[in-house]
């Protein structure tokens, strides 16, 4: 068996008058849906969304700003606050943009916080909590 000879990193790519293996080349694959315009990943996580509202409306969020329980607005853990999230209910598909403006949960195994506006836009609000993906979107 010859040896294998690996390419010299340091010389540029042979010009393209030589000859190409066309079954050794794959197709650029199509950005999927978890991809940004620019083909950056965008971070997903599944988990339960919870919402929050009446009681805190026209209090301060831990980003200062005073909460609107009727905005796209929600918490959570560790997101910078101005980050842009998609959450998606899996239930029914339905989705909205929310921006994070203040810190939670903090109960067991809920994964983001929606205000009272973004919960009824999804359908999280008669059931109180709901599956759903976390897409981020970025500032």
């Amino acid at each position: 068996m010859a040896p294998t000879v690996q390419p010299d990193r340091n010389q540029p790519a042979p010009a393209s008058s030589q000859s190409v293996n066309r079954d050794s080349v794959k197709p650029q694959a199509k950005p999927s849906a978890s991809q940004g315009t620019k083909g950056q990943t965008r971070a997903r996580k599944q988990g339960m969304a919870s919402w929050y509202g009446p009681g805190f409306h026209g209090r301060r969020t831990a980003s200062g700003e005073r909460f609107n329980s009727g905005g796209y607005t929600a918490a959570h853990r560790y997101l910078p606050f101005g980050t842009r999230v998609r959450v998606t209910n899996t239930r029914n598909g339905r989705s909205v943009v929310v921006r994070i403006n203040d810190r939670g949960p903090f109960s067991g195994g809920r994964v983001i916080d929606l205000s009272t506006g973004a919960a009824r836009a999804i359908g999280v609000f008669q059931s109180g909590v709901a599956p759903v993906v976390l897409e981020v979107l970025g500032r």
